[in-house]
């Protein structure tokens, strides 16, 4: 069976971090984290990723909405593999920033469900 493609994501809670792996890898996806999009950004230049999963807001001056912007200019295969993750979604910024990238959002604190939900119309089952 071959390895699965991992899936990045882009967080920088441990316990965000912790409860999204833990339901991906047991629905059969592999999970590359990265504290920051600037990390994210860094893993992106060189890693072969079945998508991304990003927080919109992380530490380091880099937002979800600069990495979807690295992503459509370097990795233009991935632009349509993006889901992002907030618990901001009442910021106008936010709002915007979302409407503009076309990403599908899913807001803290969210279920396995949801997420796996989300992960399979995105990124196709693993």
């Amino acid at each position: 069976m071959p390895e699965p493609i991992p899936v990045l994501v882009i967080e920088d809670e441990d316990a965000v971090m912790s409860f999204i792996q833990a339901a991906m890898e047991r629905s059969g996806y592999r999970v590359i984290g990265a504290p920051s999009g600037v990390d994210g950004l860094k893993l992106l230049a060189s890693g072969d990723f079945k998508g991304v999963i990003s927080d919109m807001r992380t530490p380091g001056g880099v937002t979800g909405a600069d990495v979807h912007d690295w992503i459509v200019t370097h990795r233009p295969e991935l632009a349509a593999k993006i889901i992002f993750i907030t618990g901001d979604t009442v910021n106008d910024e936010t709002q915007r920033l979302l409407q503009s990238t076309g990403a599908p959002c899913i807001e803290k604190p969210f279920r396995v469900a949801q997420l796996i939900g989300a992960v399979e119309a995105r990124f196709g089952k693993p």
